[in-house]
């Protein structure tokens, strides 16, 4: 694990998206294709304001989430919904969305189709992570009923139902997420970066976010 620490936040979410960039595109210097995988929440908001804007040829590139509530794309709650806003716009509005929702009651009914769609793109060129106070990572959270799962599983994609969660999940596995050619993992303020010590030094069933530190390039600033 690679642990980089930054003045302030604004500008480690400007480096951070160069480095995504950056990967993408050598990964297309290589490559007929490229993927990238995302996570939602507010805090990487401002990388893909700046992702959005890379000149990079985003029509052979294909983006999806790290994981996703089983809520509709109009749902306040969608992290679809932040991607469509701030991430597949610009220059990378030509960019191909694999999702990981499908109009489904439950997860379990939908799952396979979107697993099959993501398989054809692995290895992830590039992940961006980030990580819970209670070190989840993506939404492989301790407790949850599939933890085991997606912590050991060679699946694609895991529903997920866990502790605090209003709805179901679903969520890439570690299998996916640490076989990513390269990947970061996002951090801010010092409540993380505590949490970020104690998994460090925990098993990846009680600070899921373990399983995928060895390789990853971590990025904390404390405001």
């Amino acid at each position: 694990m690679e642990l980089v620490t930054y003045a302030d936040s604004e500008m480690m979410m400007i480096e951070i998206a160069q480095r995504l960039a950056g990967e993408l595109r050598q990964a297309l210097q290589a490559a007929e294709s490229a993927s990238i995988a995302v996570p939602g929440g507010t805090t990487p908001g401002p990388i893909y304001d700046s992702l959005c804007a890379a000149d990079l040829d985003w029509g052979r590139v294909s983006v999806m989430l790290t994981d996703e509530r089983w809520v509709p794309e109009d749902s306040p709650r969608s992290n679809t919904r932040l991607l469509r806003q701030r991430l597949l716009v610009g220059k990378a509005a030509p960019a191909r969305f694999l999702p990981l929702y499908a109009p489904f009651e439950t997860p379990e009914e939908g799952i396979a189709d979107l697993a099959d769609a993501i398989r054809e793109v692995l290895p992830l060129t590039t992940c961006l992570l980030g990580m819970g106070e209670d070190m989840h990572v993506a939404s492989i959270f301790p407790g949850a009923d599939r933890l085991e799962e997606a912590l050991t599983g060679e699946v694609v994609l895991v529903p997920m139902r866990a502790p605090g969660a209003p709805e179901p999940r679903v969520t890439l596995s570690v299998a996916v997420l640490s076989r990513a050619i390269s990947r970061h993992i996002v951090i801010v303020g010092p409540e993380k970066r505590e949490a970020l010590d104690r998994a460090r030094s925990l098993p990846p069933e009680e600070a899921p976010v373990a399983a995928v530190l060895k390789g990853s390039v971590v990025h904390w600033a404390e405001s």
